[in-house]
């Protein structure tokens, strides 16, 4: 057999490979999820991704940010869909034609921490309580400052605390929450955080949740697929995809049995609002 009849026959069975589904598989369908810190930070994307693709074959690539910029990339078109807990911002976010619907998916709730001999003497207080006082007293607070859902929620409890002065005291990280506590940590200050993430961390923080349980504190997490109508090039059927599984009984179960260490960090809304409750 010559040269030239061996490379037809190479040619052919590598024609009939591809015909035969022989081939090696195309790579599965993607989508970019973008989302805030807290729900990488503590662990929770890492548990639920995984069921998500094994279920559906959507790859999840996660853009860990603020909500503020979360919503951001969704108006741009550089997210497929969002996982946000700024309610009013993500309503906006709707209403402007940049999102295709809202759908709550789960909550937690913020604390305030702070240092365990409590200078400003805020423990067991209301949120706006506290804030006052941490304002009166100068202590240290240290702030997001990056329009972020949780920063987004500070600024809610300072205007709500009737706090115009924050006090000398008052810094703004300019991070995320992971950076933000261990930066309270170290100057032994006060902050505001999910309660999620700091459970995550606290084995590495010198700081005690001084303040918990206020309704104005609750935590809610939503959904959003950008709309394909604002930005054609978005994965629109993968988002809606996420969008359901997320919502669905598998997931939703999964968000209610997610620990740790001994703590669950969510609780899943299935199917309704916080803001619907009574």
């Amino acid at each position: 057999m010559n040269s030239r009849t061996l490379i037809l026959a190479a040619l052919i069975t590598l024609f009939s490979a591809c015909l035969t589904g022989s081939q090696s598989p195309p790579p599965a369908d993607s989508i970019v999820l973008a989302t805030t810190t807290s729900t990488y930070d503590s662990g929770l994307l890492d548990y639920l991704l995984p069921a998500f693709t094994e279920q559906t074959g959507i790859e999840v690539r996660v853009i860990s940010v603020g909500t503020g910029q979360a919503l951001e990339l969704g108006r741009r078109g550089d997210a497929d869909v969002l996982l946000v807990h700024s309610p009013a911002d993500e309503k906006r976010f709707v209403t402007d034609g940049f999102g295709v619907a809202r759908h709550c998916v789960m909550y937690n709730d913020f604390v305030i921490l702070g240092p365990s001999p409590d200078p400003a003497g805020i423990s067991n207080t209301t949120a706006a309580e506290a804030l006052s006082f941490i304002a009166k007293s100068d202590s240290t607070f240290i702030s997001r400052g990056d329009d972020s859902g949780t920063h987004k929620k500070e600024l809610l409890l300072w205007t709500n605390a009737g706090v115009e002065d924050k006090g000398v005291g008052y810094i703004e990280s300019g991070t995320g929450m992971g950076l933000t506590l261990l930066t309270a940590g170290e100057k032994q200050a006060y902050t505001l955080s999910d309660r999620a993430t700091f459970v995550s961390m606290k084995d590495r923080l010198d700081l005690a949740i001084l303040v918990s349980g206020d309704t104005l504190l609750l935590n809610p997490y939503a959904a959003i697929a950008v709309n394909p109508v604002k930005n054609p090039g978005v994965n629109s059927r993968g988002a809606e995809a996420f969008v359901q599984w997320i919502t669905g009984a598998d997931a939703q179960r999964l968000i209610g049995e997610y620990r740790k260490k001994g703590e669950r960090l969510f609780t899943p809304l299935q199917g309704r609002c916080l803001e619907d409750s009574d």
